[in-house]
């Protein structure tokens, strides 16, 4: 086969090559979907260096569940539900470490000055946005990020996050009305 090879048969033969004791199957998967599940924590965590962390993590985690996956899902949707739940459990630690001055950020649009750059407007408002999600409890923040960012399925949510697919709707509508909630009464102002 040339070209492009399927994602999960080339999944399954790195994992054999894990498994029959290959290293280079793991640094494949690993070079492979780095920045996704870089990507996956950094837009649940915000900070670069602590998903730069959170994401090594994950990856010595697979490494040492590889050998007990049974490829009951495919190995992204696995992965993501590592990197989730390391993301989780890290926001539950930290909590509102990160938060950015609503005040500092809404500054330039409250002091009256309509000749704000529409390159500003755009970052108040992707700040905020960030701000919102950041007040989210930690499975609501999951589904919307999941859902908004990455434009998965409802049910390949349920399956990263083990839940009922009304239920990762019932979170989603939630967060997208408590997002809408605060962006309106901070953009507003």
């Amino acid at each position: 086969m040339t070209g492009n090879i399927a994602s999960t048969n080339n999944d399954s033969e790195l994992i054999r090559q894990f498994k029959g004791g290959d290293i280079k199957g793991f640094n494949e998967i690993v070079r492979k979907y780095q920045k996704q599940v870089y990507w996956v924590i950094r837009k649940m965590v915000l900070d670069h260096d602590e998903a730069d962390d959170i994401t090594q993590e994950v990856f010595i985690k697979v490494h040492g569940a590889l050998m007990d996956f049974r490829e009951e899902s495919n190995l992204f949707t696995w992965l993501y539900r590592i990197a989730t739940n390391f993301s989780l459990n890290h926001i539950k630690k930290v909590k509102v470490r990160n938060t950015v001055s609503v005040e500092t950020i809404l500054e330039p649009i409250e002091s009256g000055d309509k000749r704000s750059d529409e390159v500003i407007d755009d970052q108040t408002k992707r700040r905020v946005l960030e701000e919102a999600i950041e007040t989210l409890p930690p499975q609501q923040r999951a589904v919307f990020n999941m859902r908004y960012y990455d434009r998965l399925p409802y049910d390949e949510i349920a399956k990263i996050l083990d839940k009922s697919t009304g239920g990762i709707k019932a979170n989603y509508f939630h967060a997208v009305k408590k997002i809408g909630t605060y962006v309106k009464g901070k953009i507003e102002l």
